[in-house]
């Protein structure tokens, strides 16, 4: 092997690798465009309305009205979550509801607020570091997020583009794109809980619709958790900018306070 061949054979991986990045840091970037660019990253808040189910095995476990009000932080320092959510159950008027706050989790009721034990809070913040569209909308110019095209393949008989998104702190997800669309379709992940038992979480999305401005958001999102279905909610309805109250997403000082369980 002469010289130039051995500089050669050793430069071809990693132009490799750059080409991927290359690939996959266009593909995001058309995926952001598919969602509707300016008018998804002008989405401050959104309220999802419609039918949450629950699953324990496959068995369906829970069937309940739902809405589900988020509202988007400033631009967060890398790791950080810049955003609250509160889920509300009730048919006609909120019976409880869980809020996620930036760094706790409650379950809220007429009676008070008990906080969730530390692993749900911990299993929520990962879940939404890595979910696609808050990647898309708070976190795409976080210093050390890498992305790169894994591979082009078919995916319940749609063709995708296929990429992995890892940050600093190695957290890696897999997303899986429309070729034509650029839509997000599926993206999987793997947690360790505290008994360092590796999970595999998957959500699919589907349903697009435009829900103000050109912003598109999925109807349909469902959430599988080892292979066992966990969650799904079909929206009926899907509303952004509604200059959400922050009161809604914070405890009354009267409320009050429950022993966790």
């Amino acid at each position: 092997m002469t010289r130039r061949t051995a500089l050669l054979s050793f430069a071809a991986p990693a132009l490799l690798l750059a080409d991927r990045q290359t690939v996959g840091k266009q593909l995001l970037a058309d995926a952001l465009a598919a969602l509707g660019g300016p008018a998804f990253l002008a989405m401050n808040d959104r309220t999802e309305a419609g039918r949450l189910y629950s699953f324990y095995r496959e068995r369906l476990s829970g069937l309940t009205r739902a809405r589900i009000y988020t509202r988007y932080g400033p631009e967060p320092k890398p790791g950080e979550l810049a955003v609250r959510e509160r889920q509300s159950y009730g048919k006609d008027k909120e019976e409880y509801a869980i809020l996620f706050e930036e760094t706790a989790a409650y379950q809220v009721s007429n009676r008070g607020a008990r906080p969730l034990l530390p692993d749900v809070w911990e299993r929520y913040q990962d879940t939404a570091l890595r979910n696609i569209f808050y990647i898309l909308r708070q976190r795409r110019n976080e210093p050390g997020l890498i992305v790169e095209h894994k591979e082009t393949g078919v995916l319940e008989n749609q063709p995708v583009e296929i990429l992995d998104i890892t940050d600093a702190a190695n957290r890696l997800v897999t997303v899986y794109l429309h070729r034509t669309t650029k839509l997000p379709l599926r993206q999987v992940f793997y947690r360790r809980d505290a008994m360092r038992y590796r999970h595999e979480e998957i959500s699919i999305f589907a349903k697009y619709r435009d829900v103000g401005g050109g912003a598109m958001w999925p109807w349909n999102i469902v959430r599988s958790r080892d292979g066992e279905k966990a969650f799904e909610i079909f929206s009926e309805q899907v509303t952004i900018n509604d200059k959400l109250d922050p009161k809604l997403f914070e405890l009354p000082p009267d409320l009050p306070r429950l022993k966790a369980i």
